[in-house]
């Protein structure tokens, strides 16, 4: 519920990207070009994400109509505007405001901290294999016999996080390389399987015998929960 993201943006480009960019890190996002009527349904959501220059009805009126609805929903305001008496109006009804360009890596981050603040810390813990768990709420992953954070490169990180949105399923490396590196996979290119190695080396108690990520001969891989 937390990760549920309503995201209201008007440009097509920032949206698409952005909604892609979100959901690779772990967040379930519905994207709405306009937020006419987007009170109805915001209490399915655990955090909003609106830009102020929509169509019809402008941010600013959105967002108090979503404030009035669901109190407890936090709103991040994700905007071209950058004046402070913009900022000010945003500030009167969100609980954070970002401007236009923005790098997604400060975008998530401020998203963690609503998520944290709205109580957003109790969370579901996956197990992998006997000694493996990740935090999905924070995506953090842990070795259950010390308790201590297994560490992930950002690649290392996404690829997990791909196949735990899609557990028990045989993706075929292609579909995989295309969805972290947003392009197009070029026949005998080593990359994914380096990076799967060096996350098995991570997270398998034998890395050469894995039992966390399978590998379906001449196909792709699986992670089973």
């Amino acid at each position: 519920m937390k990760r549920k993201i309503l995201y209201i943006e008007d440009n097509e480009k920032i949206g698409s990207y952005l909604k892609e960019e979100l959901e690779q890190r772990g967040f379930s996002v519905q994207w709405l070009l306009s937020g006419d009527g987007a009170e109805k349904e915001v209490n399915q959501y655990g955090i909003v994400i609106l830009d102020i220059m929509l169509p019809g009805l402008d941010g600013f009126t959105v967002g108090k109509r979503l404030k009035k609805a669901a109190p407890a929903v936090p709103i991040l305001l994700l905007t071209a505007r950058t004046s402070i008496d913009d900022k000010v109006e945003g500030l009167q009804f969100a609980d954070d405001y970002l401007t236009k360009p923005f790098h997604t890596d400060e975008l998530v981050a401020r998203l963690e901290v609503l998520i944290r603040r709205s109580g957003g810390t109790h969370s579901e813990r996956i197990s992998l294999g006997n000694y493996i768990e990740v935090d999905s709420e924070v995506q953090m992953v842990f070795d259950k016999r010390t308790g201590e954070e297994i560490i992930l490169t950002g690649k290392q990180h996404h690829i997990l996080m791909y196949f735990l949105r899609h557990p028990n399923q045989v993706l075929p490396k292609e579909q995989i390389y295309e969805a972290i590196w947003k392009e197009t996979y070029i026949t005998g290119d080593k990359t994914l399987m380096v990076h799967i190695h060096r996350l098995r080396q991570k997270l398998e108690r034998h890395p050469n015998s894995p039992e966390i990520i399978e590998t379906l001969k001449g196909i792709g891989y699986r992670v089973k929960l």
